[in-house]
């Protein structure tokens, strides 16, 4: 069935192509997220903003795209990383970035950064504590 075209849990596929829409008709051409210069890093943490009415309208009164809603509705659950949100909608990390942008230009969407990771401690105190454990 080579070439053929079928319906596929609410996508289109083609047996060679793949997916018919491609990435860059969801983002419009764009690569980068909007003018926020917001980092979408893969840890970053995104929740619905339930002030910023997480409905089914955009900004200026834009509908939003399938693509936006189906990330909003991943985000309504529970807070989501960027990575997370890429794998449950099977969309590429470059898209889910755009669209991200697009949510929390429109106030649909939080996001922010995981508690970094504690400073490691200095070397000359691991130092210190080796010895000190050697001398027992």
């Amino acid at each position: 069935m080579s070439g053929a075209v079928r319906h596929v849990e609410g996508q289109w596929y083609d047996a060679e192509a793949g997916p018919l829409v491609r990435p860059y008709a969801m983002t419009g051409g764009r690569t980068k997220p909007g003018p926020h210069g917001v980092r979408f890093d893969l840890i970053a943490l995104v929740v619905v903003d339930p002030a910023g009415g997480a409905g089914a309208g955009g900004a200026a009164g834009s509908p939003l795209g399938p693509e936006h809603r189906a990330l909003l509705g991943l985000c309504r659950s529970e807070t989501q990383s960027v990575a997370e949100l890429a794998a449950e909608a099977d969309l590429p990390v470059g898209v889910v970035r755009v669209l991200l942008g697009d949510l929390l230009e429109a106030g649909h969407v939080k996001v922010s950064r995981p508690v970094p990771p504690a400073q490691l401690p200095d070397e000359r105190i691991l130092g210190e504590v080796i010895e000190g454990l050697r001398a027992l």
